[in-house]
């Protein structure tokens, strides 16, 4: 769908406001520079609308950025697999919030419910879309399900693709959208990421810090795709605890998603098992220090495969394919599935390197810390009050810091 800038507004009296749909936590965390961009710019007033769908740890993230809600929409209690009518509930509820805030331009980023819910309400209320992540492909409907529907459903009604790279870039001109509604920005995971880490945030869990104190080497784990649910998960499992019993003085970090069906699968792997520690969802400032102290990092999250390398992480990839390809392309990501055999080959590999030789390139892949400025400037683009931001161009980032530094906030 292609948009023209909406004209000249300098004399327009009104403020031009932009809504942003925030659901999940990484929405929250890769909208975050955005508004924060847009709030210091003056440009276009930012109006964050939160959905709900994981709204304990959303609030954690924008409680870090200094962002206070406009409107935090009520979900009804549902089964975890009810996405019908968590689709139909999320529009219902943001068509009213977006008749009475008026925004300008609608806001969302990535994949998620909230997303598509997001744009296609605005589109049905004729009000422009900016889709920052855009362009993102994994190959298939059903991997990552539903996100990638999602993504290519939104890509046929934004008026805005930002996408966070190149590569990005080149799938969406392929489905062929004008190379005039696509800027790459660079991936504003990169931007929170490097504001988190230099935070200071609270201890970690007495048991990491300590294990940091002495030295220990530490892996990493989160695993949550609906995909993967049940006997993928299970296997994912039984590959970490093959590596626990294989390497006893490394600890084992299981960061688990707030699903119990799938805190259950881990909790019931570390039984017997003293380095295999399960410590549940972390606030996301601590994450980022647990994260940056790692030897290697297990994991099917998308947003995880682009942060880690930035810190200097290897990353292996719980999944059969993904559409952050740039990581394996550079050798910072490889991917093993659910394999247990798999895993557990990668991941002796890669521990088999010693502790200063098992970091993967500094050079960034997916952005330079100033995405959330781009963003910002090409949403005012679109509004027509500034000029078209010049693109995203890779660059190396600063160094990346010890891991006794790093995970110890100082």
């Amino acid at each position: 769908m292609t948009v023209e800038p909406l004209g000249d507004r300098s004399d327009d009296r009104r403020p031009a406001t932009a809504l942003l749909v925030v659901g999940t936590r990484p929405e929250a965390i890769k909208l975050a520079p955005v508004v924060t961009a847009l709030r210091e710019g003056l440009q276009v007033r930012p109006v964050v609308v939160t959905t709900g769908q994981h709204q304990a740890v959303v609030d954690d993230v924008l409680e870090l950025f200094g962002i206070v809600p406009a409107r935090a929409l009520r979900l009804p209690r549902r089964p975890p697999d009810g996405l019908v009518r968590l689709y139909a509930d999320l529009m219902g509820q943001l068509d009213g919030v977006m008749s009475v805030l008026d925004p300008d331009v609608v806001v969302v980023q990535g994949d998620t419910a909230s997303v598509l819910a997001g744009a296609q309400t605005a589109f049905l209320q004729r009000r422009p879309v900016v889709h920052v992540e855009a362009g993102l492909r994994s190959g298939s409907l059903s991997a990552p399900f539903p996100e990638e529907a999602n993504r290519r459903l939104v890509s046929t009604i934004a008026s805005l693709h930002l996408a966070p790279t190149p590569t990005a870039e080149s799938n969406l001109l392929l489905e062929g959208h004008a190379r005039d509604d696509v800027l790459v920005t660079g991936n504003t995971a990169v931007d929170a990421l490097l504001f988190a880490a230099s935070a200071s945030p609270p201890l970690l869990d007495p048991r990491l810090e300590s294990a940091h104190a002495a030295g220990r080497r530490l892996v990493v784990v989160t695993a949550h795709r609906r995909e993967s649910w049940g006997d993928g998960m299970r296997r994912i499992a039984s590959g970490v605890a093959t590596l626990a019993d294989a390497h006893p003085e490394v600890l084992f970090a299981i960061v688990t998603h707030m699903n119990p069906s799938v805190r259950q699968v881990f909790e019931t792997a570390m039984v017997g098992r003293a380095n295999l520690y399960v410590t549940g969802p972390l606030r996301y400032a601590q994450f980022v220090r647990l994260l940056a102290g790692a030897d290697v990092v297990l994991t099917d999250s998308g947003g995880i495969q682009e942060e880690a390398p930035v810190l200097g992480v290897p990353v292996l990839v719980l999944r059969d394919r993904t559409e952050r390809t740039e990581g394996l392309d550079a050798g910072a990501a490889e991917l093993v599935g659910t394999d247990p055999a798999a895993i557990v080959a990668a991941t002796l590999r890669l521990l088999a390197r010693p502790p200063e030789g098992s970091r993967v390139s500094t050079t960034s892949l997916y952005g330079d810390g100033r995405a959330g400025i781009r963003s910002a400037e090409a949403i005012g683009w679109l509004l027509g009050l500034c000029p078209r931001p010049e693109p995203f161009d890779a660059r190396p980032l600063v160094p990346v810091p010890t891991r006794r530094r790093a995970l110890s906030g100082r």
